[in-house]
C-alpha cells in the first residue's frame, strides 16, 4: 500500500468503464448484483482503487458508474473498508468552460456517489484543440483540493510536455498532482518508451496509473486470429491486430503455463512490474479473480526482457487514445 498525499493507493486498482456502457461493453441492469460481488472480492483482496468517470454510462445511464460505486461501496461492511478509494475524472466537455464549472461536475459526482469524491482527475487535455479552455478547468481541479472537496487531484491522458509545464501552476498553490494515467499495457508502451512519462512522473512524486493493460481484452489469450471475436466496437479493431500480435500471445503464454497463471495475469503483473498502478476493468466474478492473481509475485528480470523485447518487434499495436499529449 502506497499513500500519495492523503490518498491511500493499493498495488493495482479495478476500472469500471464498463459498468453501465452498453456500447461497448453490452452493460445492462441485471448484471448488478454480480458486479456488487466484484467490488467486494476486490476490496477484500487489497483492490481498493476503482476508476470511473462523469461520462462513464451510455445513453440514459449516464452516471450509471458512478451511482453504482456509490451503493456497492456504501452496502460493503468488512477488511479495507476504509482503505476505499473512488477516483473519477471528469470530462473537458466543450461547455465546462470555468473553474467553478469543474467545481459542479465533481459536486454532481459526489452526490451520484453519495460521497465525497477521493480523487478527481481531469479526464484529458484540451491543448491539442482548445488550450486556452484547460487553463479554467485545471484552476477548478486546484480548487477541489484547496476547498477539501477532495483528498487529491490527478490527469489523464497527459505526456511529459505538458505535465512539465502545467505542474508549477499547481506546485505555487500548494496543489499535490497524485496521479497520472495512461493508456499503458504490452500493446502500448507508447507513453513510456516513446515520450518518457514514467521518468517525469518519478522526478515529480506523481504515481503513474496504467489503464487498459489488458489492451481491452487483447491480451488475455480469450480470443484467435481466426474469431470468434467480440461482438460491438471491438470486433474490427480485434480482426485487425490479433494476427500481427501472435509472437506477443505466444510469449505470455509460455511465461503464464511455465508460471502457473494465466497470460491476463502475467500482462498485469508486467505493468505492475514496470512501476505503474494498473486498473484492469472486471464484470464478472471470475475475472475479478483472474485480476486478483496478477498480485502477490513478480515476474523475473529475465521474463520482463522477452516480454519487452517481443513487444518492441510487433508489427502493430493498440490506437493511441486521440486526446493524449505529447
Amino acid at each position: 500500500m502506497q499513500t500519495s498525499q492523503n490518498l491511500s493507493l493499493p498495488t493495482m486498482g479495478c476500472g469500471t468503464w464498463a459498468w453501465g456502457n452498453r456500447l461497448l461493453w453490452g452493460y445492462d441492469e441485471s448484471m448488478d448484483d454480480e458486479l456488487q460481488a466484484v467490488f467486494n472480492l476486490c476490496v477484500s483482496n487489497g483492490v481498493t482503487l476503482f476508476d470511473t468517470g462523469d461520462s462513464y454510462g451510455t445513453g440514459r445511464l449516464n452516471g450509471r458508474s458512478e451511482q453504482l460505486l456509490g451503493r456497492f461501496s456504501r452496502d460493503y461492511s468488512g477488511i479495507n473498508q476504509e482503505n476505499i478509494c473512488i477516483a473519477t475524472k471528469l470530462a473537458a466537455y466543450p461547455w465546462r468552460l470555468t473553474r467553478g464549472s469543474m467545481v459542479s461536475a465533481c459536486k454532481a459526482s459526489a452526490r451520484r456517489l453519495g460521497r465525497n469524491v477521493d480523487l478527481a482527475q481531469m479526464h484529458w487535455s484540451t491543448a491539442n484543440y482548445a488550450p486556452w479552455q484547460e487553463e479554467w478547468l485545471l484552476d477548478g481541479l486546484a480548487d477541489l483540493y484547496e476547498k477539501g472537496l477532495v483528498k487529491g487531484v490527478g490527469l489523464s491522458n497527459y505526456g511529459p510536455k505538458r505535465l512539465q509545464e502545467i505542474y508549477p501552476k499547481f506546485k505555487q498553490r500548494g496543489v499535490p498532482i497524485a496521479t497520472l494515467q495512461v493508456q499503458y499495457s504490452l500493446l502500448s508502451t507508447y507513453p513510456v518508451t516513446e515520450l518518457g512519462i514514467k521518468e517525469v512522473c518519478d522526478q515529480l512524486g506523481i504515481q503513474l496509473i496504467a489503464y487498459s493493460p489488458l489492451a481491452l481484452g487483447l491480451l488475455t489469450g480469450k480470443y484467435s486470429e481466426k474469431g470468434p471475436f467480440p461482438k460491438g466496437l471491438r470486433r474490427l479493431l480485434f480482426k485487425q491486430l490479433l494476427p500481427g500480435i501472435q509472437p506477443l500471445l505466444g510469449g505470455l503464454r509460455e511465461i503464464a503455463s511455465s508460471r502457473e497463471k494465466t497470460m491476463a495475469q502475467v500482462a498485469i503483473n508486467w505493468c505492475i512490474c514496470k512501476g505503474t498502478l494498473p486498473i484492469p476493468g472486471a464484470k464478472t466474478i471470475k475475472q475479478a479473480q483472474d485480476n486478483i492473481g496478477a498480485l502477490g509475485w513478480q515476474l523475473s528480470s529475465g521474463e520482463m526482457t522477452e516480454l519487452d523485447q517481443v513487444a518492441a518487434r510487433l508489427d502493430k499495436a493498440m490506437v493511441q487514445n486521440i486526446f493524449q499529449t505529447r
